[in-house]
């Protein structure tokens, strides 16, 4: 009996490490239905931005991570834009439109806690590498120089080029 209540402790501690080992799992449907699911983007650094109509920091940053999005998202990296707030969808498709918001927006389930860590304030961008891990958190606004830095590649600390 002691032995199993042992390994049932074992397996408790160890299930947030197997979890974070597999990488995170996310999935949502923007504002046309599409599923968006993280595994899908394996491969691409993949900016999550949480967000809100009414948040000015918020409306701030979408130019840039339109300018972001466009740039990249062929190429190594895209922007999931999670909704934050209860507001009606047309009423957000119309939002998108008058911000020319061109990555996807998903709504955030507002019961549930994001699997990225919890929204503390906003905007809360998470930035998820290409192997599926959460790299950065960054609450406030973000532009283009600090997502090009954070996607940029880190030079090997045993590298001999400067």
């Amino acid at each position: 009996m002691i032995k199993k209540a042992g390994l049932f402790i074992l397996l408790f501690l160890l299930a947030p490490a197997i979890t974070l080992a597999s990488g995170i799992k996310f999935s949502s449907k923007d504002l046309n239905g599409k599923v968006h699911n993280l595994a899908d983007y394996r491969g691409k650094w993949v900016i999550v931005n949480y967000w809100a109509t009414w948040c000015p920091p918020c409306l701030d940053e979408i130019p840039e991570l339109s300018d972001f999005h466009e740039k990249h998202a062929k190429t190594n990296a895209v922007v999931l834009g999670v909704n934050y707030e209860n507001v009606d969808d047309d009423y957000l498709k119309s939002f998108a439109a008058e911000y020319f918001i061109s990555y996807p927006i998903l709504k955030a389930d507002l019961n549930r806690t994001p699997p990225f860590g919890r929204v503390r304030g906003l905007p809360t961008t998470f930035v998820i590498s290409p192997d599926g891990k959460l790299v950065e958190t960054k609450i406030g606004g973000v532009n283009m120089d600090w997502l090009e830095e954070v996607i940029k590649p880190k030079r090997s600390l045993t590298s001999k080029n400067p």
